[in-house]
């Protein structure tokens, strides 16, 4: 019997920053995507795990490895996507 083929996944750590980090209650989690995911998977995938994450989605910057980021950035093998809220203050 053929073996029906087999979905490839790709690992990578989300980071969480500031008042974000304190409203999930977590620094980070480790993601597994499909291969081929884009960070707007990633962060769907984030939301359906914490779903406080939801409402902030909008006013988020996204960096993938240091480097800020859009909703269709290519995701690979161990690459950190970085959330980070607005600041506020003065």
């Amino acid at each position: 019997m053929g073996r029906a083929s087999e979905r490839k996944y790709v690992k990578i750590q989300a980071l969480f920053f500031a008042s974000l980090r304190d409203a999930l209650g977590v620094e980070s989690a480790e993601l597994e995507l499909a291969e081929g995911a884009i960070v707007s998977d990633a962060l769907e995938a984030l939301s359906q795990r914490y779903p406080e994450l939801e409402s902030a989605r909008a006013s988020l910057a996204v960096a993938v490895n240091a480097v800020f980021a859009r909703p269709e950035t290519p995701l690979h093998e161990g690459d950190e996507l970085a959330l980070i809220p607005p600041v506020s203050g003065g």
